[in-house]
């Protein structure tokens, strides 16, 4: 374990230095052609991209995610987004990158999208990821989190109204994007920011104070930030997507906001119009924003993600040769242990009041002859953008390890999304496996799994997943 720790830190120190639904907006540019187009394309090849977004703001009272709390809006702060990225090669290759203000989107709504986008748009699985900030202002969505909130039948039925708008303007909205589809450069960066912490290894009321007094904090962060820009044939940027890996969890109040990533992006579009700004969480399950609470706190996160992202774009950037290789599978995650009916019973009975929700229904389900199954299938993508950047996404709330870890292995270029297409709970790595505690330990009743935790080989399954994907889109 102290040589792993070891290893992280040296990463770190690499990569320190290296709804109802209001609005719709689309947005279609002209071409440069790539000054690194590979040798083996034809002269002319060059990108296409199309972007859309609409807002999601809830128009009807259906309660913020997170927390586990009854938490009705009281307002907002500024309006909530998705947005659509859709990119084109000279062989007609496509993919769609979504992005969201929303806390998790469950499986349940993207398998509907992933559907119906098959049908209309004909893209395959492998051709699109849905990806959610893990915002804690944002609206609850379909099944996720099924038994964490105390709510009553007119709540799911507002929740259940808003995710079906969801799926009807998600699909939409990507076929916007495709729509929008003209000839365009792309470009990576990199940036930095320093505020994300990792809570399992420093105490919230302590962070404060450490800080002012210059005392280093510890534990495994990433405080890179990723950077792919689009422009059109005049140069004009017209897209900037950028990454962090860090919980949208500065606010607890009961008012719309995007947090710290929302604030950024609205930054970001206000020094650069024309612009439209798009966030991904890395792998940030185990990070937290510290300290925070406070508004002031949220907006100044947001500052200091996007001077990173201006700092980055201020370096020189490099050219994404055009080509997109995609894969794509579905891993089986086995749980621990599935539950009893007997632990069930127990649990029914405790004063807890989400576990006791959790054994409720987990019983309804042995009643009515349900068999629980022993894994989950866990989704993992990779993309090849040209030979500059290997995009893997991964479903839920990853902690940074994955990571830390996979760029460590597969080098510069490389970005690791996690809060890809399914919310399905916290997932450790080994290491936090071992050490337990929230994101590593008996903790899945939360989302509703029907074990309280992971098997420990869960990253060994995970990472010979991603080289399998890797190797198959690598030349």
């Amino acid at each position: 374990m102290g040589r792993f720790l070891v290893a992280v830190h040296s990463i770190r120190h690499k990569l320190r230095h290296g709804v109802w639904v209001a609005g719709l907006v689309c947005v279609a540019w002209g071409a440069v052609t790539s000054a690194h187009a590979e040798d083996q394309k034809p002269a002319n090849a060059r990108w296409k991209a199309g972007v859309a977004k609409a807002v999601i703001t809830p128009e009807k009272s259906v309660w913020l995610a997170g927390y586990g709390t009854r938490r009705p809006p009281d307002g907002k702060l500024h309006e909530l987004w998705m947005k659509a990225l859709a990119l084109e090669d000279q062989a007609g290759k496509r993919v769609v990158l979504v992005t969201s203000d929303f806390q998790g989107v469950p499986k349940m709504m993207s398998d509907q999208v992933f559907a119906q986008i098959r049908q209309k748009f004909g893209l395959e699985r492998d051709q699109v990821m849905i990806t959610f900030s893990h915002n804690h202002c944002g609206p609850r969505l379909g099944d996720d989190l099924v038994d964490y909130y105390p709510v009553d039948a007119e709540q799911e039925k507002l929740v259940a109204e808003y995710t079906t708008q969801m799926v009807t303007r998600m699909t939409a909205m990507i076929g916007e994007s495709l729509q929008r589809l003209a000839p365009a450069q792309l470009q990576q960066g990199m940036g930095r920011a320093t505020f994300a912490v990792n809570r399992r290894n420093n105490r919230e009321a302590d962070v404060a104070d450490l800080l002012a007094k210059g005392t280093p904090l510890v534990g495994p962060v990433d405080h890179a930030v990723p950077i792919l820009t689009v422009t059109d044939t005049q140069g004009h940027l017209k897209v900037i997507l950028f990454g962090y890996a860090c919980h949208p969890t500065t606010l607890s109040f009961l008012t719309w906001c995007g947090d710290y990533p929302g604030f950024a992006q609205l930054e970001l579009e206000e020094h650069h119009p024309g612009a439209v700004a798009m966030f991904v969480n890395t792998c940030g399950g185990d990070q937290n924003p510290l300290p925070r609470r406070q508004v002031e706190l949220c907006r100044k996160y947001g500052h200091m993600l996007a001077d990173g992202v201006e700092a980055g774009l201020k370096e020189p950037l490099t050219p994404v040769s055009v080509g997109l290789r995609t894969a794509f599978e579905y891993v089986d995650l086995p749980y621990l242990k599935v539950v009893s009916r007997e632990e069930l019973e127990a649990f029914r009975k405790e004063s807890h009041e989400i576990r006791a929700r959790w054994a409720e229904r987990m019983l309804k389900q042995l009643d009515a002859g349900e068999k629980f199954p022993s894994s989950y299938p866990y989704p993992v993508h990779a993309w090849r953008l040209g030979n500059e950047v290997l995009m893997i996404g991964q479903g839920a709330e990853t902690v940074v390890d994955y990571a830390l870890r996979f760029k460590n292995e597969f080098g510069p270029g490389t970005w690791v999304l996690g809060y890809a297409d399914d919310m399905i709970s916290y997932i450790p790595s080994r290491r936090v496996w071992e050490e337990g505690g929230y994101e590593g330990g008996s903790n899945l009743y939360e989302y509703g799994r029907p074990a309280l935790r992971w098997a420990g080989d869960v990253e060994d399954r995970i990472a010979a997943s991603v080289h399998k994907l890797v190797k198959q889109i690598s030349r």
